[in-house]
């Protein structure tokens, strides 16, 4: 089977068209590169960690953890590099290869990073990936958590440009774009996506791809968020997304980032079962695992065990070689991968 070839000069008229296609020719194109380039029975398994929770001083329209928004979620202080280890370890035993950790900052100062750090270095050397998603960096902050060993860092476009500010005014789409140039050129990996939900246009949301699809580098990892309308915000009373337009998103993510790792995040708890089904069909190949993604609800752990069964699916396996120094052979268990949404719950 040819595989995709990866462009980074998509249109906004092309994306468009993508979404267009009739329903089934577009999954069935979805699923034709999705074979390609990955084991259409593997999914990602993902956990996470809040290392930090609330009193975040941004106005982002959806973030149960903004300062400003009375949303019943209680401000957290980091929490010890020991606290971390011991949750990092714990999930390792129950089968998890990466680990991250998420705070509600909107940029961490110098000290918070060196924190971070030595929560990164403790938990490389229980031989985990780690991960992490803390807002926004500057280089220097960047170049710290590469060399205490970070492997990936999160941090979604959340919409396309030109929505972005009805939903964020506390910082641009620029500062979002700087931060993930931060990243690359530290020599982390990105997991960076969106959220659908807020009100977009189907237009917006093409944008919102071809963002992605066209950055210097696509992501390997892209979270695809559904809304979880939160009393206290904002967004609130929006109204749900279509299940079909979602898999469409899905499907479309899939054509235009032919390699990355497609990720079924906040909002899961929300869709049936047959919903999941055609999402993995169209192309995603990880989800969250566990009860909670920072601060909102996530299927039980044994429902998705069941729900792997049924659709006979398993967890994708890291190849030692995957894990940086010090390395830890992939667990075979219901469990492989952690990355964060940056706060879409």
């Amino acid at each position: 089977m040819v595989e995709a070839v990866i462009r980074h000069d998509w249109t906004r008229e092309q994306v468009a068209a993508l979404f267009a296609l009739p329903f089934n020719e577009l999954l069935f194109r979805a699923h034709t590169v999705h074979r390609a380039h990955h084991d259409p029975q593997a999914v990602q398994v993902s956990t996470l960690l809040s290392i930090k929770t609330g009193g975040c001083p941004e106005d982002c329209g959806y973030c149960s953890q903004a300062a400003r928004y009375h949303t019943g979620v209680q401000a957290q202080k980091l929490m010890s590099v020991d606290a971390v280890v011991a949750r990092a370890r714990a999930a390792k035993e129950a089968g998890a290869s990466r680990f991250c950790m998420g705070a509600a900052w909107r940029s961490p100062k110098d000290r918070d990073v060196a924190k971070v750090a030595e929560m990164v270095s403790a938990v490389k050397a229980l031989g985990m990936e780690t991960c992490v998603t803390l807002g926004m960096l500057s280089g220097e902050q960047a170049d710290t958590l590469k060399d205490a060993g970070l492997d990936y860092y999160n941090h979604n476009l959340d919409t396309a440009p030109d929505f972005y500010g009805e939903i964020i005014h506390t910082r641009q789409y620029q500062d979002r774009l700087d931060t993930l140039a931060h990243v690359r050129a530290a020599g982390l990996k990105t997991c960076c996506g969106g959220i659908l939900g807020m009100g977009e246009t189907r237009e917006q949301r093409a944008g919102l791809l071809q963002t992605l699809a066209n950055l210097p580098e696509q992501p390997e990892s892209v979270p695809i968020n559904q809304l979880i309308p939160i009393p206290g915000t904002p967004l609130a009373g929006s109204e749900p997304v279509d299940p079909f337009e979602f898999v469409r998103t899905i499907a479309v993510a899939r054509i235009l980032m032919p390699r990355s790792v497609v990720r079924l995040s906040a909002g899961r708890q929300q869709m049936d079962d047959a919903v999941q089904a055609l999402c993995f069909f169209a192309g995603a190949n990880s989800i969250f695992y566990g009860e909670k993604l920072l601060t909102t609800g996530n299927p039980e752990t044994e429902h998705d065990r069941q729900l792997f069964a049924r659709l006979d699916l398993h967890p994708m396996e890291l190849h030692p070689m995957e894990l940086a120094e010090p390395a830890g052979a992939a667990h075979a268990g219901f469990g492989q991968h952690a990355c964060a949404t940056a706060d879409a719950a």
